[in-house]
C-alpha cells in the first residue's frame, strides 16, 4: 500500500519553455489498443529528438563518436492523447548542466498546439563508449547544451 502524500503534478508548459524543437511524425506501430500512442512510445520520441539534435550540430555519430550520451533517468507524464497519423513537435531544453551530465527538459506538443500531449525529461551521462566510465561533457557538446538553457 502507497501512504503518505502524492507529489504535485508538475503543469504543462508551453511551447516557449522550450528551446528548440525536432519536428517527427507519429507511425502506425506507436498505436496501442485503445487507439493512442502508448505511453512507452514518447520516449522513444523524447530519445530521436535530442539526439537528432546532437547529430545536425555535427556532435554525435551514433556509431562511431569514442564519448556517448547514455540516458540514466527519465521521466513523462501525460496531458492529451495523440494518435497515427499526428505530426508532432518535440520540444527540447536543458534544465541543468553539471560536469559529466545534462538534464534535458522534453515536450511533445502535436503540430500548431501550445500545451503539450506529455511533457518529461531525461538525464544523459557522458560516458566513454569502449569503457563505459563517466566523462566530463566535451567541450563543444558543453557549448551547444548552453544554447538550448533557460527558457
Amino acid at each position: 500500500m502507497i501512504t503518505g502524500q502524492k507529489p504535485a503534478r508538475a503543469a504543462p508548459l508551453a511551447r516557449h519553455n522550450y528551446k528548440k524543437f525536432v519536428a517527427l511524425s507519429t507511425r502506425w506501430s506507436d498505436n496501442d489498443v485503445y487507439g493512442h500512442i502508448n505511453n512507452a512510445a514518447y520516449y522513444l520520441l523524447f530519445d530521436a529528438a535530442v539526439n537528432a539534435l546532437l547529430v545536425e550540430a555535427g556532435l554525435l555519430d551514433p556509431a562511431r563518436s569514442p564519448i556517448i550520451g547514455l540516458v540514466a533517468e527519465s521521466h513523462c507524464g501525460f496531458f492529451a492523447p495523440l494518435a497515427f497519423p499526428d505530426a508532432v513537435d518535440i520540444g527540447v531544453g536543458v534544465e541543468a548542466l553539471g560536469r559529466s551530465s545534462v538534464r534535458y527538459r522534453l515536450g511533445a506538443f502535436k503540430r500548431d498546439a501550445d500545451s503539450p500531449a506529455a511533457q518529461g525529461g531525461y538525464t544523459h551521462v557522458y560516458v566513454e563508449r569502449t569503457s563505459g566510465k563517466s566523462v566530463p561533457i566535451p567541450a563543444a557538446h558543453r557549448r551547444f547544451l548552453e544554447t538550448l538553457q533557460g527558457g
